[in-house]
């Protein structure tokens, strides 16, 4: 399920650059405390834990302000959060229209909320990030230091860690194995890189046109959940195009 949020405002709506925590933050207070701290502290699966939500960038009209080092936006923005997991939506939209919405320093009023299933029904589907995709591997450098190699659309590492990663997601949230069939992914647009800071992390990753081919359930749970990894952390979100 799928909820795009208008958030208005009479003034400008201030935020710093690397605003990800701040997204999360505001999403973990609108769903209800035993989910909230479900979500926090233990996930879906066993071994790998999965949030199971996403959610996109701020999308609106900004500007950059040098003297202060922020995004400035217009009002209204919006704000797209996608979950397979239908109580999170539902607690998400349910407490949205109750709770005072703040957003860092900013308070907000609801302009409107649409609430959709972007179902699939084809094994081949298009998709536009409307946050970064980020696909990465952490190895080890002759000194036994580790680093993490990030990777783009249209790289093989990214293609079998991307299918991967749905067929881990589609097992922790189902219970049941992820269906035979192989998934590919081409990106249909230029990748544009994007290099956010979380906490104290530095994470890279993507954004473009993809064209995704495999099972209907994988890409399922690609629409719902996310592409690639730190969904929950404001990565991998992604709108069906065609």
């Amino acid at each position: 399920m799928r909820i795009s949020i208008e958030m208005i405002c009479q003034n400008d709506i201030i935020l710093p650059i690397h605003y990800n925590l701040i997204t999360q933050g505001f999403i973990y207070n609108m769903i209800d405390r035993e989910l909230s701290d479900f979500l926090h502290n233990k996930g879906y699966g066993d071994s790998r834990k999965f949030k199971m939500f996403c959610f996109s960038n701020i999308l609106g009209k900004a500007h950059f302000d040098e003297e202060n080092a922020n995004l400035v936006f217009k009002s209204p923005i919006k704000l797209v959060v996608s979950s397979p997991d239908d109580h999170f939506c539902e607690s998400f939209a349910n407490s949205i229209l109750k709770k005072d919405i703040r957003l860092g320093s900013n308070t907000l009023e609801i302009g409107k909320i649409e609430i959709n299933r972007q179902q699939i029904n084809e094994d081949k589907i298009e998709l536009q990030a409307l946050s970064p995709i980020t696909v990465y591997s952490t190895l080890l450098r002759p000194d036994g230091r580790k680093y993490t190699c990030f990777f783009q659309p249209g790289e093989d590492d990214f293609n079998r860690i991307a299918e991967e990663n749905l067929r881990k997601k589609y097992f922790a949230f189902t219970g049941m194995q992820p269906p035979n069939g192989k998934v590919c992914f081409m990106p249909l647009s230029q990748p544009k890189l994007h290099i956010v800071k979380y906490k104290d992390f530095i994470i890279k990753g993507y954004t473009c046109k993809l064209s995704v081919e495999g099972p209907r359930q994988l890409l399922q749970i690609a629409v719902d959940a996310g592409l690639g990894s730190k969904n929950s952390q404001g990565f991998g979100c992604v709108k069906l195009i065609n």
